[in-house]
Protein backbone atom coordinates (compact mmCIF):
# COMPACT_ATOMS: atom_id res chain seq x y z
CA UNK A 1 0.00 0.00 0.00
CA UNK A 2 1.90 3.08 -1.35
CA UNK A 3 1.28 6.24 0.20
CA UNK A 4 1.99 9.53 -2.07
CA UNK A 5 4.27 12.36 -0.75
CA UNK A 6 1.65 15.40 0.32
CA UNK A 7 2.50 18.68 -0.51
CA UNK A 8 1.63 20.92 2.06
CA UNK A 9 -1.70 22.83 1.47
CA UNK A 10 -2.41 21.37 -1.81
CA UNK A 11 -4.91 18.59 -1.73
CA UNK A 12 -3.77 15.36 -2.84
CA UNK A 13 -5.35 12.06 -3.63
CA UNK A 14 -3.67 8.46 -2.74
CA UNK A 15 -5.72 5.94 -4.28
CA UNK A 16 -6.23 2.60 -1.91
CA UNK A 17 -7.84 -0.54 -2.56
CA UNK A 18 -11.45 0.74 -1.62
CA UNK A 19 -11.09 4.40 -1.92
CA UNK A 20 -9.10 7.53 -1.80
CA UNK A 21 -7.15 9.07 1.00
CA UNK A 22 -7.60 12.32 1.01
CA UNK A 23 -4.77 15.30 2.25
CA UNK A 24 -4.56 18.85 2.83
CA UNK A 25 -1.37 19.71 4.54
CA UNK A 26 -1.72 17.54 7.51
CA UNK A 27 -4.70 17.51 7.32
CA UNK A 28 -6.54 14.13 6.36
CA UNK A 29 -10.80 14.45 4.82
CA UNK A 30 -11.90 10.74 5.39
CA UNK A 31 -13.59 9.67 2.39
CA UNK A 32 -16.37 6.84 3.57
CA UNK A 33 -18.34 4.30 1.53
CA UNK A 34 -21.70 6.13 0.31
CA UNK A 35 -24.40 6.78 2.77
CA UNK A 36 -21.68 5.71 6.08
CA UNK A 37 -19.43 7.53 8.63
CA UNK A 38 -17.18 4.73 9.30
CA UNK A 39 -14.52 2.92 7.33
CA UNK A 40 -12.46 -0.08 7.63
CA UNK A 41 -9.33 -0.73 6.14
CA UNK A 42 -7.72 -3.82 6.43
CA UNK A 43 -3.73 -4.28 5.07
CA UNK A 44 -1.21 -6.65 5.03
CA UNK A 45 1.55 -4.65 3.85
CA UNK A 46 3.76 -2.61 5.54
CA UNK A 47 3.24 1.09 5.53
CA UNK A 48 4.06 4.56 6.38
CA UNK A 49 1.73 7.58 7.33
CA UNK A 50 3.28 11.01 8.09
CA UNK A 51 1.78 13.22 10.78
CA UNK A 52 -1.71 14.25 10.43
CA UNK A 53 -4.89 14.82 11.56
CA UNK A 54 -8.58 14.07 10.93
CA UNK A 55 -12.11 14.71 12.80
CA UNK A 56 -12.58 10.54 12.55
CA UNK A 57 -11.52 8.66 15.64
CA UNK A 58 -9.25 5.64 14.85
CA UNK A 59 -9.01 2.38 16.19
CA UNK A 60 -5.52 0.36 15.39
CA UNK A 61 -6.19 -3.46 15.89
CA UNK A 62 -3.29 -5.24 14.69
CA UNK A 63 -3.29 -9.39 14.83
CA UNK A 64 0.29 -9.76 13.93
CA UNK A 65 3.39 -7.38 13.69
CA UNK A 66 3.71 -3.98 15.40
CA UNK A 67 2.12 -0.43 14.21
CA UNK A 68 4.01 2.28 16.04
CA UNK A 69 2.10 5.17 16.61
CA UNK A 70 3.71 8.48 17.61
CA UNK A 71 1.47 11.58 19.26
CA UNK A 72 2.87 14.43 20.28
CA UNK A 73 3.38 13.36 23.88
CA UNK A 74 3.68 9.61 23.44
CA UNK A 75 4.92 6.74 21.57
CA UNK A 76 3.07 3.27 21.24
CA UNK A 77 4.13 -0.30 20.04
CA UNK A 78 0.61 -1.76 19.52
CA UNK A 79 1.23 -5.33 19.15
CA UNK A 80 -0.81 -8.37 18.15
CA UNK A 81 -3.99 -8.41 19.82
CA UNK A 82 -3.47 -5.15 21.72
CA UNK A 83 -5.95 -2.00 20.60
CA UNK A 84 -5.45 1.50 20.38
CA UNK A 85 -7.83 4.07 20.11
CA UNK A 86 -6.77 7.47 18.78
CA UNK A 87 -8.94 10.69 19.43
CA UNK A 88 -10.22 12.58 17.15
CA UNK A 89 -8.48 15.90 15.94
CA UNK A 90 -5.38 14.50 16.95
CA UNK A 91 -1.93 14.82 15.34
CA UNK A 92 -0.50 11.04 15.07
CA UNK A 93 2.20 9.49 12.65
CA UNK A 94 1.85 5.40 11.90
CA UNK A 95 4.91 3.07 10.71
CA UNK A 96 3.89 -0.86 10.54
CA UNK A 97 6.11 -3.46 10.73
CA UNK A 98 7.05 -5.98 7.58
CA UNK A 99 5.23 -8.10 8.77
CA UNK A 100 1.76 -6.47 9.93
CA UNK A 101 -1.62 -7.58 9.59
CA UNK A 102 -4.12 -5.31 10.95
CA UNK A 103 -7.13 -3.44 10.83
CA UNK A 104 -7.58 0.58 10.95
CA UNK A 105 -10.88 1.61 11.85
CA UNK A 106 -11.94 5.09 10.96
CA UNK A 107 -15.18 6.67 12.26
CA UNK A 108 -16.99 10.23 12.61
CA UNK A 109 -17.87 10.57 16.76
CA UNK A 110 -20.63 12.41 16.43
CA UNK A 111 -23.37 10.05 16.11
CA UNK A 112 -22.16 8.01 18.98
CA UNK A 113 -22.23 11.18 21.73
CA UNK A 114 -25.75 12.40 20.63
CA UNK A 115 -27.56 10.23 23.67
CA UNK A 116 -27.15 12.09 26.53
CA UNK A 117 -26.26 8.90 28.82
CA UNK A 118 -23.23 9.06 26.81
CA UNK A 119 -21.26 11.83 28.22
CA UNK A 120 -19.71 9.89 30.59
CA UNK A 121 -17.88 8.04 27.34
CA UNK A 122 -17.43 11.91 25.90
CA UNK A 123 -14.98 12.34 28.22
CA UNK A 124 -13.40 9.16 28.07
CA UNK A 125 -12.92 9.55 24.47
CA UNK A 126 -10.76 12.91 24.54
CA UNK A 127 -7.70 11.00 25.16
CA UNK A 128 -5.83 7.79 23.25
CA UNK A 129 -7.13 4.62 25.04
CA UNK A 130 -4.45 1.81 24.98
CA UNK A 131 -6.06 -1.80 26.05
CA UNK A 132 -3.29 -4.27 26.38
CA UNK A 133 -3.01 -7.74 28.57
CA UNK A 134 -5.97 -10.39 29.43
CA UNK A 135 -8.84 -8.47 31.13
CA UNK A 136 -12.31 -8.72 30.90
CA UNK A 137 -13.04 -5.06 29.46
CA UNK A 138 -9.92 -5.98 26.48
CA UNK A 139 -11.52 -9.12 25.64
CA UNK A 140 -15.06 -7.55 25.11
CA UNK A 141 -14.27 -4.83 23.25
CA UNK A 142 -11.97 -6.85 20.96
CA UNK A 143 -14.92 -9.01 20.32
CA UNK A 144 -17.18 -5.73 19.62
CA UNK A 145 -15.00 -4.94 16.94
CA UNK A 146 -14.41 -7.92 15.36
CA UNK A 147 -18.05 -8.21 15.17
CA UNK A 148 -18.04 -4.07 14.03
CA UNK A 149 -15.50 -5.35 11.24
CA UNK A 150 -17.71 -8.54 9.94
CA UNK A 151 -20.76 -5.98 9.76
CA UNK A 152 -18.63 -3.70 7.69
CA UNK A 153 -17.61 -6.61 5.01
CA UNK A 154 -20.93 -8.39 4.76
CA UNK A 155 -22.47 -5.07 3.90
CA UNK A 156 -25.69 -6.33 5.23
CA UNK A 157 -28.99 -4.20 5.67
CA UNK A 158 -28.51 -1.26 7.71
CA UNK A 159 -25.13 -2.13 7.93
CA UNK A 160 -23.78 1.38 9.31
CA UNK A 161 -25.77 1.49 12.20
CA UNK A 162 -25.14 -2.45 12.97
CA UNK A 163 -21.76 -1.11 13.16
CA UNK A 164 -22.11 2.14 15.10
CA UNK A 165 -24.37 -0.45 17.28
CA UNK A 166 -20.50 -2.31 18.29
CA UNK A 167 -19.41 1.11 18.75
CA UNK A 168 -21.87 2.40 21.38
CA UNK A 169 -21.41 -0.40 23.57
CA UNK A 170 -17.42 -0.05 23.67
CA UNK A 171 -17.79 3.46 24.64
CA UNK A 172 -20.44 2.28 27.17
CA UNK A 173 -17.92 -0.49 28.24
CA UNK A 174 -14.88 2.49 28.78
CA UNK A 175 -17.46 4.28 30.16
CA UNK A 176 -18.49 2.52 32.74
CA UNK A 177 -14.61 1.21 33.60
CA UNK A 178 -13.88 5.11 33.77
CA UNK A 179 -15.90 5.61 36.09
CA UNK A 180 -15.51 2.45 38.32
CA UNK A 181 -11.87 3.85 37.96
CA UNK A 182 -12.09 6.88 39.90
CA UNK A 183 -11.93 7.76 43.60
CA UNK A 184 -14.31 5.97 45.50
CA UNK A 185 -17.50 7.00 46.17
CA UNK A 186 -18.94 6.80 49.91
CA UNK A 187 -22.59 5.64 50.27
CA UNK A 188 -23.60 9.24 51.15
CA UNK A 189 -22.10 10.55 47.59
CA UNK A 190 -24.36 7.54 45.96
CA UNK A 191 -27.20 8.89 46.86
CA UNK A 192 -26.48 12.56 45.86
CA UNK A 193 -26.06 11.06 42.45
CA UNK A 194 -29.62 10.86 39.77
CA UNK A 195 -28.05 9.76 36.51
CA UNK A 196 -31.33 10.99 34.78
CA UNK A 197 -30.65 15.08 36.45
CA UNK A 198 -26.94 14.58 35.58
CA UNK A 199 -27.84 13.39 32.02
CA UNK A 200 -30.54 16.91 32.12
CA UNK A 201 -27.11 18.77 32.80
CA UNK A 202 -24.91 18.01 30.35
CA UNK A 203 -27.97 18.49 27.38
CA UNK A 204 -28.22 21.89 29.17
CA UNK A 205 -24.31 22.44 29.05
CA UNK A 206 -24.54 21.36 25.37
CA UNK A 207 -26.96 23.95 24.62
CA UNK A 208 -25.38 26.69 26.31
CA UNK A 209 -21.92 25.97 26.60
CA UNK A 210 -21.29 29.14 24.23
CA UNK A 211 -23.66 31.99 26.81
CA UNK A 212 -21.85 33.27 29.74
CA UNK A 213 -22.76 29.71 31.89
CA UNK A 214 -21.89 29.40 35.56
CA UNK A 215 -22.00 26.71 37.84
CA UNK A 216 -25.21 28.41 39.99
CA UNK A 217 -26.96 28.83 36.61
CA UNK A 218 -26.85 25.12 35.50
CA UNK A 219 -27.37 23.83 39.59
CA UNK A 220 -30.66 25.83 39.61
CA UNK A 221 -31.54 23.87 36.06
CA UNK A 222 -31.38 21.06 38.04
CA UNK A 223 -33.13 21.66 41.14
CA UNK A 224 -29.68 20.92 43.37
CA UNK A 225 -27.81 23.77 45.19
CA UNK A 226 -24.26 25.05 44.23
CA UNK A 227 -22.58 22.76 46.57
CA UNK A 228 -24.72 19.92 45.79
CA UNK A 229 -24.79 20.04 42.16
CA UNK A 230 -20.95 20.64 42.21
CA UNK A 231 -20.28 17.55 44.14
CA UNK A 232 -22.67 15.04 42.16
CA UNK A 233 -21.34 16.09 39.34
CA UNK A 234 -17.82 15.40 40.02
CA UNK A 235 -18.74 11.76 41.62
CA UNK A 236 -20.65 10.70 38.69
CA UNK A 237 -18.10 12.24 35.58
CA UNK A 238 -15.14 11.87 37.41
CA UNK A 239 -14.17 15.84 36.38
CA UNK A 240 -15.08 19.16 38.08
CA UNK A 241 -17.72 20.91 36.32
CA UNK A 242 -15.45 24.07 35.21
CA UNK A 243 -12.90 21.46 33.66
CA UNK A 244 -15.80 19.84 31.81
CA UNK A 245 -17.10 23.21 30.34
CA UNK A 246 -13.55 24.16 29.43
CA UNK A 247 -13.20 20.99 27.42
CA UNK A 248 -16.26 20.98 25.48
CA UNK A 249 -15.67 24.34 24.56
CA UNK A 250 -11.99 23.72 23.13
CA UNK A 251 -13.42 20.50 21.08
CA UNK A 252 -16.18 23.10 19.60
CA UNK A 253 -12.93 25.93 19.18
CA UNK A 254 -11.07 22.68 17.60
CA UNK A 255 -13.70 21.71 15.22
CA UNK A 256 -14.76 25.83 14.05
CA UNK A 257 -10.78 25.99 13.58
CA UNK A 258 -10.19 22.60 11.05
CA UNK A 259 -13.68 22.77 9.51
CA UNK A 260 -14.35 26.55 8.30
CA UNK A 261 -12.31 29.64 7.93
CA UNK A 262 -14.27 32.23 10.48
CA UNK A 263 -11.88 34.55 11.98
CA UNK A 264 -10.52 33.58 15.20
CA UNK A 265 -12.43 36.31 17.31
CA UNK A 266 -15.99 34.65 15.51
CA UNK A 267 -14.77 31.10 16.56
CA UNK A 268 -13.82 32.50 19.96
CA UNK A 269 -17.60 33.55 20.77
CA UNK A 270 -19.20 30.82 19.22
CA UNK A 271 -17.08 28.13 21.13
CA UNK A 272 -18.34 30.23 24.41
CA UNK A 273 -15.09 32.54 25.12
CA UNK A 274 -15.53 35.93 26.40
CA UNK A 275 -12.48 37.09 25.41
CA UNK A 276 -9.51 36.50 22.54
CA UNK A 277 -7.50 36.72 24.97
CA UNK A 278 -9.19 34.25 27.55
CA UNK A 279 -9.72 32.03 24.46
CA UNK A 280 -5.64 31.84 23.50
CA UNK A 281 -4.78 31.12 27.08
CA UNK A 282 -6.95 28.11 27.61
CA UNK A 283 -6.54 26.96 24.25
CA UNK A 284 -3.44 27.10 24.23
CA UNK A 285 -2.87 25.37 28.38
CA UNK A 286 -4.91 22.55 26.40
CA UNK A 287 -3.28 21.97 22.73
CA UNK A 288 -0.03 23.57 23.21
CA UNK A 289 -0.09 26.23 20.92
CA UNK A 290 -2.46 29.32 20.06
CA UNK A 291 -5.97 28.99 17.86
CA UNK A 292 -3.95 30.86 15.16
CA UNK A 293 -0.96 28.51 14.98
CA UNK A 294 -3.27 25.24 15.23
CA UNK A 295 -5.47 26.14 12.03
CA UNK A 296 -2.45 26.84 10.34
CA UNK A 297 -1.37 23.47 11.01
CA UNK A 298 -4.36 21.52 10.25
CA UNK A 299 -6.93 23.67 9.16
CA UNK A 300 -8.52 23.41 5.58
CA UNK A 301 -6.54 26.31 4.75
CA UNK A 302 -3.91 28.45 6.16
CA UNK A 303 -5.48 31.04 8.91
CA UNK A 304 -5.21 34.43 7.72
CA UNK A 305 -4.95 36.00 11.48
CA UNK A 306 -1.89 36.66 13.14
CA UNK A 307 -0.93 35.11 16.62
Amino acid sequence: MAVQTIIRNQPRKARFPDGFRVMQGQQEFITYPDHSSIRVWPSDESSHFDAHIHSAVEIIMPSQGVSVVRLPDREYHVKADEILIIPSNTLHELSEDEDILRYLILFEPAPLFSLVDMQQAYLVAQHPIYLQGQSEIHREITSLLHELVDCYFQQRAMWNTRCYACLLQVYALLAEEFTASTAAITEEDRRLIDPQIMNMAVSYIGEHYMEEISLEQVAAFTGYSRYYFSRAFKNYFGISYSNYLMVKRVNEAVNLLVNTDKPIGEVATEAGFGSIATFNRVFRNHKNCTPTRYRSLYGRQKGSEQD
